[in-house]
């Protein structure tokens, strides 16, 4: 099959679908950082202490996250990829719009859960259906189109985020929490169409252990095959959780000329992420290798990182177009998704894909947790500095060691 034979043929409805549930999913994750400060502000936290409850409410919604990606990847290999994708949009859609009326932080606490709850299925069930429906040769191409598609969501959170707060003051953090749930509501009428995944089904009436999240744990060749597609894209979370999150105040240690805005660092962060994302098929599919179009990947985000910690007096502008060229280096996200569903049967493809995504995002907490201790001891710069390396350390052996997956025929079971 030739290159543009397979990109048509990874223009499929559950592609087209996959792709706009990770919009989602994208949209909500970068939404609330952006609209954090004014919703506290009218919840009546007092400016001094939103720092604290905004990092509160993060980890709420983190541990929904990995609660709902073993929950709902145990779900999708037992009742199947579908209905996952139905259980996550709703429960997500149902809690953003219950958090547009709060009237307290710890009712804040509870949507904010239970929308990571819903969240964790949508990129690993997408992913999963999309690796199960298309040819082997498209599914490089059909991973980037969902995520290049879906990355999008943080340019609109952006975007959106900062039109309703400036419009207005008092109630524009309600109406964009609004909008991600009505954008949920439609997702889920697009969604009933969608077939069941063929593999699945015939492994259905299979006696095979089927969502056994504790055999990752009984092999050691499995553990070590999930640890590695989650070390891999920790560098992903680093470069989004701690440097362009936090750019607001890594520009004054950095000297940078002008105001930065953490939501305008973000949209064009993700902006560069989208484009690399749309190409890190095409580039698996030049080299014939995921292993080899990650290492790349991790080749540019390491040289971003060092650009990022060592460069002085930039504007404002040209600091944003640091934050697009550091988003393009993590543009290997849905590729690594994509080779987490490659390397596990279909009895445990579901509840792999889906945990490996969230377990990454929760990488976070650690992540944030070494870099705001160091930072006590270190100062900024150099506190992100060891952080990074640390974590771009077990990314690069953990890509080294990782199976090859290109082409793999995955139409093969997780023995107990």
């Amino acid at each position: 099959m030739t290159h543009r034979a397979a990109f048509r043929s990874a223009l499929t409805l559950p592609v087209l679908v996959g792709a706009l549930g990770y919009f989602v999913d994208i949209f909500d994750l970068l939404l609330f950082p952006i609209i954090k400060t004014p919703s506290l502000s009218a919840l009546g936290v007092a400016a001094g202490q939103q720092l604290e409850v905004g990092a509160r409410l993060l980890n709420w919604q983190m541990n929904g996250l990995l609660l709902g990606g073993i929950l709902w990847g145990v779900l999708g290999d037992k009742r199947g990829r579908r209905s996952v994708l139905f259980g996550s949009i709703a429960l997500y859609s149902l809690a953003n719009i219950g958090n547009a009326f709060v009237h307290s932080v710890e009712a804040y606490s509870a949507c904010r859960f239970l929308a990571g709850l819903g969240l964790a299925g949508e990129l690993g069930a997408a992913i999963t259906l999309v690796s199960e429906a298309l040819p082997k040769e498209a599914r490089g191409y059909g991973s980037s189109i969902v995520a290049g598609v879906g990355i999008c969501g943080a340019v609109v959170a952006g975007a959106l985020g900062k039109i309703f707060t400036l419009h207005w003051p008092g109630h524009g953090w309600s109406y964009a929490f609004l909008t991600g749930g009505a954008l949920g509501l439609l997702l889920l009428g697009l969604r009933m169409g969608l077939a069941e995944s063929h593999l699945f089904e015939e492994v259905r009436q299979q006696t095979v252990s089927k969502g056994n999240f504790l055999l990752l744990f009984t092999s050691r060749d499995r553990f070590f095959r999930f640890m590695r597609c989650i070390l891999a894209g920790m560098p992903v979370w680093f470069v989004v959780g701690i440097l362009v999150v936090n750019a607001e105040s890594f520009a004054p240690a950095l000297g940078v000329r002008g105001m930065v805005e953490n939501g305008m660092a973000v949209a064009w962060g993700y902006a560069g992420g989208a484009v690399g994302d749309l190409l890190a098929g095409a580039v698996s599919q030049a080299f014939r290798s995921r292993r080899k179009a990650i290492a790349a990947y991790l080749s540019m985000a390491t040289a971003g990182i060092i650009v990022f910690l060592l460069q002085r007096g930039l504007t404002a502008m040209e600091f944003y177009l640091l934050c697009a060229a550091l988003g393009f280096s993590f543009g290997y996200w849905a590729l690594l998704v994509t080779v987490a569903s490659e390397q596990f049967g279909t009895n445990l493809r579901a509840t792999v894909t889906t945990t490996v995504p969230n377990f990454i995002r929760g990488s976070l907490t650690p992540m944030a947790f070494a870099f705001l201790a160091f930072k006590r001891h270190l100062g900024m710069l150099p506190a992100a500095a060891v952080v990074g390396a640390a974590v771009l350390l077990l990314a690069g052996l953990s890509v080294a060691r990782m199976e090859e997956s290109f082409g793999r025929d995955l139409d093969f079971l997780e023995e107990a």
